[in-house]
């Protein structure tokens, strides 16, 4: 989760960084976003086996529903990037990643029971 959460940073400071300089979101952006998407399916493979096992969060409707929320806010950021070709694309990435960073440290509170 800390994994995930620090890819969402990493493409949030670059996001930044464009947003800045007034660039619009490139491919190689795009395909870190694929990465985190990527890292995002695991953990909700993960999670599901855990359940299987007998363990989980103590509150499961409220993990689930911040780790399937979590695995939409990349691709519709990234859709609306995509066809957004100005500076506010890479603002629309920024939020993205900071929301994906928010969730993932909420899914972990939840996992702990904290």
């Amino acid at each position: 989760m800390l994994v995930t959460a620090a890819g969402a940073a990493l493409l949030g400071g670059w996001a930044a960084w464009r947003t800045v300089r007034d660039r619009p979101v490139i491919l190689r952006q795009l395909i870190a976003a694929a990465v985190v998407e990527g890292l995002l399916a695991v953990q909700v493979v993960v999670g599901l086996v855990a359940v299987a096992r007998g363990g989980g969060p103590a509150d499961g409707p409220t993990f689930w529903g911040y780790l399937v929320t979590t695995l939409f806010v990349l691709p519709v950021a990234a859709a609306w990037a995509f066809a957004e070709r100005t500076r506010w694309s890479s603002v629309v990435l920024l939020v993205a990643a900071l929301t994906v960073v928010f969730l993932q440290f909420r899914v972990v509170q939840v996992w702990t029971g904290a």
